[in-house]
């Protein structure tokens, strides 16, 4: 291991924009770069059409190099469900021999609905763990991979709620308590799996959140895609996810002599000019999203020289590396206790709109709605000891003002 965070490229985007290309396309241009790069592959199906190589037709769960510099693994939700399932089975030998049960073979175990988002967390943690200097994955479609993104945090707090840590201190209080109580308590190995389980997701949500990951939106310009990132859009400020970079993928050429071509084509770039102008530097984005097209090569890209000549993939933005400083906090808290008595926590949502905002304060907690997506933020200390008396959203950004509550408010001598 290096010890060190990989750079790491999210890739999504829209069902059937091209993400698997552009992924494999991306983490090639690394790996010939010089940089030690796992593609990580979502789809079960793996990148080996698209990589157009032997040695990957049959890509593992363990990385497998295809060409100098650049390995590939996929995700496996059913090799990850029968280790799963069957590391639980072991755990809980005794209660189910007492039972008189028949235990399961991997053989005949199936994963259930939801398994293969656990298994892309497991994936995402064992690559982090990996000695790799580039880390480029391709996950799932756009609102499937936001929600797999958020999972880590959403976890985390249900498990601290559920299986507090602390509680683990009354371990050897436990077989006395339940005497009292005449309930059983939780086993001790439930506190060590919630323990072990919340350790490996705090490493997942560190590599999500760290400053040189950032997300790569692909989209193939048209009403759909328009829609669907202007919903996105939404998401990646709740969530804090930085991008590096839009791409629009499968772009025709302009001087086609073809009328049929030259139509589309002109459609396309109506819909470029429309993103540069909404998501591009200078928009309201934020910093603005880099626009890199990849031109439409009048097939399906395959094999590593047609994904070598997509050079607006090559540039995986500036100073990202795994040495990267960390970046402010995109959500900062001004003191204006002085001007207006009030505390406001500035939240950057560009694009969204007011009937699309919801925001409830809950004891320590605040519950921001955005559109189709949500998030539990624990208050900074401050805001801790005030109550919400309002908020606005002004050019894209969501202040909550916070009055310091005199009950809870160190008195000034």
């Amino acid at each position: 291991m290096t010890g060190k965070t990989p750079r790491t490229v999210l890739v999504t985007g829209p069902g059937g924009a091209g993400r698997t290309t552009v992924a494999a396309a991306t983490a090639l241009a690394a790996a010939r770069r010089g940089d030690r790069t796992l593609l990580l592959c979502a789809d079960p199906a793996g990148p080996g059409a698209v990589l157009g190589t032997a040695a990957t037709t049959a890509v593992g769960v363990e990385p497998a190099e295809v060409t100098p510099g650049l390995w590939v693994a996929r995700v496996d939700p059913a090799d990850y469900f029968r280790n799963e399932f069957l590391a639980l089975q072991e755990r809980a030998a005794a209660a189910l021999d007492m039972l008189g049960a028949r235990r399961l073979d991997g053989e005949e175990l199936t994963e259930l609905p939801g398994a293969e988002q656990f298994a892309l967390l497991q994936a995402l943690r064992r690559a982090a763990a990996g000695d790799w200097n580039v880390l480029v994955v391709d996950l799932p479609p756009l609102r499937d991979a936001l929600s797999v993104l958020a999972l880590p945090e959403r976890l985390r707090r249900l498990i601290g709620r559920l299986l507090p840590a602390e509680r683990q201190a009354a371990r050897a209080l436990r077989p006395m308590i339940a005497q009292l109580a005449g309930v059983p308590m939780p086993a001790g190995w439930l506190y060590g799996a919630a323990a072990r389980r919340d350790e490996e997701l705090a490493a997942v949500q560190a590599l999500i959140g760290s400053p040189a990951t950032t997300v790569r939106l692909v989209a193939e310009p048209g009403p759909a895609a328009a829609e669907a990132l202007r919903v996105a859009r939404d998401g990646l400020s709740l969530y804090g996810l930085r991008v590096d970079a839009l791409v629009p993928n499968k772009v025709l050429p302009t001087d086609s002599s073809d009328a049929w071509l030259a139509t589309l084509a002109a459609q396309q770039q109506k819909c470029l000019d429309g993103w540069s102008e909404e998501y591009g530097p200078g928009s309201g984005s934020g910093a603005g999203w880099p626009l890199r097209e990849v031109r439409h090569l009048g097939r399906d890209p395959r094999g590593l020289d047609d994904l070598a000549g997509l050079e607006a993939l090559a540039d995986l933005g500036p100073d990202l590396g795994p040495d990267t400083e960390p970046h402010a906090d995109p959500w900062w808290v001004e003191d204006q206790r002085e001007e207006d008595g009030l505390l406001v926590w500035s939240l950057p949502l560009p694009g969204a709109v007011k009937a699309d905002i919801g925001l409830v304060r809950r004891g320590d907690e605040l519950l921001l709605t955005v559109g189709p997506f949500h998030r539990i933020v624990p208050l900074a200390g401050a805001l801790r000891r005030c109550t919400v008396s309002g908020a606005a959203l002004t050019d894209g950004v969501l202040k909550v003002r916070f009055t310091p509550d005199p009950g809870l408010w160190p008195r000034t001598p």
